[in-house]
């Protein structure tokens, strides 16, 4: 028996039953117990079930799964020769992560591009740093593009600047250049770029989009949402090799995270395919639930739409780890100047408190979300709505509310996600219609992009109802939890703790804590369980018990009693997939994986960072879809 880390052989082999489907069940009544393959001992166990004993102690079956939980010694008859016995030192362990929206491959193809980490740069200094980026990569005049990641579309000093191809003309280079937005809702482009794409003061805007233009009717190089691929569609991917490397490295990154389960919050074919070279190359270390993603004109076909993704399940249904069954609809954009294409029940303001003409951008209609979603439910298939204004709430709510009375189900288990702006009157709609409420609370925090490029917008009343958590969890609403990574650099503890404080590591107050603040179980079960509920896998995982699967975290600390400003800097000794090793701190590969983690939570991000949904969202991903 040991209380090292280091020896994980035996694990090794009892994982081997692998990721998804994991096969076996706990040893019947009355069977001669099993000894175990790996026991977990004096730790603060987090069940993630109400009510019950206290558990100290975790017993893994070589099936793959919970052989048992108990308290002190209680587990020491499945202690055998070769079972691996681990002293937790008093600190948590849990169900692994779920990550109810993630987009894991896009993590790893914007790690092989440089990037402005969302920084606030006047003029001259972007120039600097875009001109270094030219010097770094030289001999790809004149054709070669230079893409840069995580541009801020509101950071441009001084403030209310904005971005125009002009200035990107100015650089020294013919190359076309494009900055990428971290929010994934804007491309700010050179005229090169422009040129390339054939755009031009004739070009209109695309369903879903729109391409920017000043006041002489010509294009300023900025084109938002659905406009984005206009331009992109020019730009070369990475080699498949390249990207499989690269989506390996940040997988390993976010199990060193604790992420266990992950919900890729916008698939195609080409995702897919990724996904399917990984699993071949053995480097897909979670689970995975792809959600396809339908433009609006799909959503307004449901039965060709229906037609596309079972022809997708059909294509890479073989894959090992993927579990297919989620869709994903863009009802609107988001809701910070100057973007303001989140959809609003009332105008936003013109920063001085007067109502405007603009409510958004509905991109869908509610008729023809309830359709589609009543499609997809009667064929066993879940929804999954980007609503980040309270009118694209509401609407996703009409669209669930009218498939529930058009199939009779009761139990489709579809989702709104991000739920930054929820309008009081609907928050009570959740529960009823079985509605997951899924929320990135690492931007409840209050900053420059909730506060000054926010509040003036749409007035403290609404303000208010940002991120809503605790008045829907009171409403009877299951809670999932989602990073939206690569929007924000990947930080698991960091998103827990402000769910808690409404501040975390990088806020400068906090947001409507008193009123919205979760409680530790809360938020450490909206993380499991709920998301596990989210994605129809609360039956196999998101609790411990005996017979769910061994997806198990073992952390550094006890973060139901620690400091909650401590939970950010939470650090994760081991990770179980199905009872198999994904991470171990202590092996060559966990210090590798863990090094990378830092230095991204480590990368200079300025004050505003915390809360960006332009440092965020790039959730939409429409830059490359």
């Amino acid at each position: 028996m040991t209380s090292s880390l280091s020896r994980r052989t035996v694990l090794a082999a009892a994982g081997a039953a692998g990721l998804v489907g994991v096969a076996g069940s706990p040893a019947a009544a009355g069977s001669r117990p099993r000894s175990a393959a790996l026991v977990v001992h004096n730790a603060r166990v987090f069940t993630g079930r109400s009510g019950g004993r206290p558990v100290q102690a975790v017993a893994v079956g070589r099936d793959g799964r919970i052989l048992a939980t108990g308290r002190g010694n209680e587990l020491r008859r499945l202690v055998g020769r070769d079972t691996e016995v681990v002293d937790a030192r008093g600190a948590t362990v849990m169900s692994g992560i779920h990550d109810g929206h993630v987009h894991p491959l896009g993590a790893g193809s914007r790690s092989l591009r440089p990037s402005l980490e969302g920084a606030e740069t006047t003029r001259e200094e972007l120039l600097a740093i875009l001109t270094g980026f030219l010097k770094d990569s030289p001999g790809q005049e004149p054709d070669g593009w230079l893409v840069v990641e995580d541009w801020n579309p509101i950071g441009l000093l001084p403030q209310g600047s904005l971005p125009h191809h002009s200035l990107l003309d100015t650089l020294p280079t013919r190359r076309p250049v494009a900055l990428v937005g971290g929010d994934g809702h804007n491309i700010w482009v050179n005229g090169r770029a422009l040129e390339i794409a054939g755009i031009t003061a004739a070009t209109p805007d695309p369903v879903g989009g729109k391409v920017v233009k000043g006041a002489d009717g010509r294009p300023t190089g900025v084109l938002k949402d659905d406009a984005q691929p206009l331009v992109t569609r020019h730009i070369p991917e990475p080699s498949e090799a390249e990207l499989v490397a690269a989506c390996a490295r940040v997988l390993a990154q976010a199990a060193a995270s604790g992420v266990t389960t992950m919900m890729d919050a916008l698939v195609g074919r080409g995702e897919l395919g990724t996904y399917r070279a990984l699993a071949a190359a053995g480097k897909l270390p979670q689970r995975i639930v792809p959600a396809i993603r339908l433009d609006p004109d799909q959503a307004k076909d449901p039965a060709a739409a229906l037609a596309y993704a079972r022809g997708l399940r059909r294509e890479f249904g073989d894959v090992r780890g993927l579990r297919f069954g989620m869709i994903k609809v863009f009802l609107d954009g988001v809701i910070e100047y100057p973007a303001q294409t989140a959809a609003l029940l009332e105008p936003y303001l013109d920063g001085s408190g007067r109502p405007t003409t603009n409510r958004g951008e509905l991109y869908v209609s509610a008729q023809d979300y309830g359709r589609l979603s009543a499609t997809f439910n009667r064929a066993g298939w879940q929804m999954h709505a980007h609503g980040l204004g309270d009118r694209a709430v509401r609407t996703a709510l009409d669209g669930y509310a009218y498939a529930r009375r058009a199939t009779g189900l009761r139990d489709p288990r579809n989702a709104v996600a991000h739920l930054q702006l929820v309008h009081p009157a609907d928050l009570r709609r959740f529960a009823p219609l079985g509605v997951a409420a899924c929320m990135q609370l690492q931007w409840a925090s209050a900053d420059t992009w909730t506060m000054e490029a926010l509040l003036p917008y749409i007035g403290p009343e609404r303000h208010r109802w940002m991120y809503p958590a605790r008045s829907l969890e009171r409403h009877g609403a299951v809670l999932s939890g989602g990073s939206d990574w690569p929007v924000d650099a990947l930080q698991v503890w960091n998103q827990i703790r402000t769910s808690i404080d409404r501040q975390g590591a990088y806020g400068e107050g906090p947001l409507h804590r008193e009123l919205e603040g979760l409680s530790r179980a809360s938020t450490l079960r909206m993380h499991t369980y709920g998301t596990a509920w989210q994605l129809r896998m609360d039956g196999e995982t998101g609790t411990i018990r005996e017979g769910r699967a061994a997806d198990l975290l073992l952390l550094d600390r006890d973060v139901m009693e620690c400091p909650v400003a401590d939970i950010s800097d939470t650090a994760v000794r081991l990770t179980l997939v199905g009872g198999r090793v994904v991470h171990d701190a202590e092996s060559a590969s966990g210090r590798t994986a863990t090094a990378g983690l830092a230095r991204a939570v480590a990368a200079p991000r300025p004050s505003t960072y915390a809360a960006v949904h332009g440092g965020r969202h790039r959730a939409c991903g429409c830059a490359a879809h």
